[in-house]
């Protein structure tokens, strides 16, 4: 549970109709099978006891007393386990039944959810057998055989707290209550519950399990929730439904595990407690709400969570390639639609890019000429500026400029050399000392230039820093680090590769394809050293880590409000044979560190669009004080440093 990560199951036995005692003893082995496997939150299908298809055997008074009895067994056979379990059952109560979803825990009975919405349509009669639950909780005797008995809460308002993990709040629906217009977990989550269970008997028809796990991570989604969905499998009567035992654990909108249908197969995954808080905190339309909800504590071990789910190491760009292409080509549009509003409004004749050869720059006079396509503005009215400087090799001068070619913008070359070389005399800075002085001289230099074409030519300067740049402060103040307007302020470094290489693969040109795609093979540098035997000598990556790190870094931070010590654990997972463990955590040292002493940089930033849910703009995303002290984070890092020893 450390680090608010917990185990779950969504588990199908094997059943046969009405046999409660085999039912019951199928129930205990893959409890116990769960809890081996460190499943802490244990949930089995609807009427589980008994089977959902035994019909008018419902009405059977033998049938529900074996059931009650095997509950009980099932509680006292399961006490030595550390889960929260949830179990499916008909439940008589005031000469009503009622089909039921049981909380066990350390062997006793914790609650009863009964089933608010029966359907009673298609393949579908529970009203012949069941009444639809309150959801007001009240007391309910519960005789036990050979034991006096206890009163037990009795409702759909219950929710399952436990005392070591705050914020595990868990609440329990039924099969069709998640179908409904609105559903039980929306009281449930208002209510503090951070992760529903689903006892279910959801039968299988064509295309049926698509529909089913997009509403179960739609929800899961909505409500900011973990949700465990256990569904019936093999051993359910055949005589007019099948039932495929499609089990789903979700968790905010992501499928985490689902189990390969019509095979009985129990799911496991880790749940992240924490990251579901810390997104509620920073919803501010998520109002919560207890309106009438009993909580009933639970306990559990404090242990280590092995974590099984998949930790993605680019968090930025998606997986599949159908995916990746069509977010890149909505980024490249976002991109160019505010730069097209911008210019509209402004009324700039022309817009003014530095291109260095590099992907940064590249990418940005790639929006620049989609934005003049929108408005069917000629290419010739971008001023691309080529300016080469003491660091700049042939490799990116000649992509600089076949690049500039390829697109039809005008090119212009403007040397800095002689301009810096003047700066450097007057304010007395040996040119021989390749300091912070020697380089961001040349970058202001540049910036200046830019400025001043702009003014000339009636236009704006495009800026071309990215938001890992940004991050880690790695941009000259007042000079890449300004623009008229930033058109890749919010967009990362793992993702600015994306983006060039959908362009590349897309635009239909073998010349600009080929200048894009050694673009890509070029490595990242400012360029603001002297070459080395014609190549750079001064590549970003060694000097502030690797981008895919600080992108990874950066997600988990800003964006998930994570501590240094879960990112290193999820870090260590992600890159586990890429890096090794003093890589990252040396490299998250350096993030942070950087992170906190470069936010005066980001404070004045200029305009730019935003393109994902990771920004840093001072007027939207993040709200930080230039000063702030990042002392306890770095105590935690050092921290880290000390457990490694």
């Amino acid at each position: 549970m450390r680090h608010g990560f917990i185990r779950t199951a969504a588990v199908t036995p094997k059943i046969q109709v009405a046999d409660t005692k085999g039912n019951g003893a199928e129930t205990i082995r893959l409890a116990r099978e769960a809890a081996e496997h460190g499943a802490k939150i244990i949930v089995f299908p609807e009427l589980g006891i008994t089977g959902y298809t035994c019909s008018d055997l419902f009405l059977q008074e033998l049938l529900l007393k074996s059931a009650r009895e095997e509950l009980f067994h099932i509680a006292r056979e399961t006490a030595d386990l550390d889960a929260l379990i949830f179990v499916g059952l008909p439940w008589e109560k005031d000469g009503k039944l009622y089909n039921v979803a049981a909380a066990l825990c350390g062997g006793h009975l914790l609650g009863l959810v009964p089933k608010l919405h029966l359907p009673n349509y298609g393949e579908f009669y529970e009203l012949r057998h069941f009444t639809p639950g309150n959801q007001e909780v009240e007391d309910v005797w519960v005789p036990e055989e050979g034991e006096d008995g206890d009163y037990i809460n009795f409702g759909t308002k219950l929710l399952f707290t436990c005392e070591e993990l705050p914020g595990l709040s868990v609440a329990a629906e039924i099969c069709e209550d998640v179908w409904v217009p609105n559903p039980p977990s929306i009281g449930h989550a208002l209510a503090g519950a951070t992760v529903i269970v689903n006892c279910s008997a959801s039968d299988e028809t064509t295309g049926k399990n698509l529909y089913r796990e997009s509403l179960i991570g739609g929800q899961s989604a909505r409500l900011v929730c973990g949700y465990i969905y256990a569904n019936a499998g093999e051993g359910e009567s055949s005589q007019d439904l099948v039932f495929g035992g499609h089990n789903i654990i979700a968790e905010n909108g992501r499928i985490l595990k689902k189990a390969k249908r019509f095979a009985n197969e129990t799911v496991y995954s880790e749940i992240d407690v924490l990251r579901l808080n810390a997104e509620r905190r920073r919803m501010t339309t998520f109002e919560t709400r207890m309106d009438g909800y009993t909580e009933i504590p639970f306990a559990l071990k404090i242990e280590e969570t092995e974590l099984t789910r998949y930790i993605d190491p680019m968090p930025f760009v998606p997986g599949s390639k159908t995916d990746r292409e069509r977010r890149c080509d909505e980024i490249l549009s976002i991109q160019a639609m505010g730069l097209k509003k911008r210019l509209e409004h402004t009324h700039c004749k022309s817009a003014v890019i530095g291109i260095s050869g590099g992907l940064d720059s590249t990418l940005a006079l790639l929006v620049t000429v989609r934005a003049f396509d929108l408005l069917g503005m000629d290419h010739k009215n971008i001023k691309a500026v080529t300016m080469p400087g003491f660091g700049t090799t042939d490799r990116t001068y000649d992509n600089a400029v076949s690049l500039i070619k390829c697109l039809n913008a005008d090119f212009m070359e403007v040397s800095i050399k002689d301009a810096v070389n003047i700066h450097f005399r007057d304010i007395g800075q040996d040119p021989k000392v390749h300091d912070v002085t020697y380089e961001n001289g040349q970058a202001r230099e540049r910036t200046q230039i830019l400025m001043d074409i702009a003014n000339k030519t009636g236009g704006m300067v495009i800026g071309t820093g990215d938001l890992a740049e940004l991050a880690l402060g790695w941009a000259t103040y007042n000079g890449d680090h300004m623009s008229m307007y930033a058109v890749n302020a919010s967009v990362p470094k793992t993702l600015v590769r994306h983006l060039v290489r959908y362009y590349a693969d897309t635009c239909g040109d073998e010349a600009l394809e080929a200048v894009l795609l050694d673009v890509l093979d070029t490595p990242v540098s400012p360029e603001l050293l002297p070459p080395e035997d014609g190549k750079i000598s001064q590549k970003t990556e060694d000097l502030v880590g690797p981008y895919e790190l600080h992108d990874f870094y950066l997600y988990h931070m800003l964006r998930l409000g994570y501590a240094p010590a879960k990112i290193y654990r999820l870090a260590k997972v992600a890159f586990a044979g890429t890096y090794d463990d003093e890589t990252i955590l040396k490299w998250l040292k350096t993030f942070y560190r950087r992170f906190f002493a470069q936010q005066f940089k980001r404070s004045c930033l200029p305009d730019g669009p935003k393109v994902g849910s990771v920004a840093v703009s001072p007027r939207g995303d993040l709200r930080m004080p230039s000063d702030a002290s990042a002392r306890i984070w770095m105590e935690e890092l050092e921290a880290l440093n000390t457990e490694r020893r």
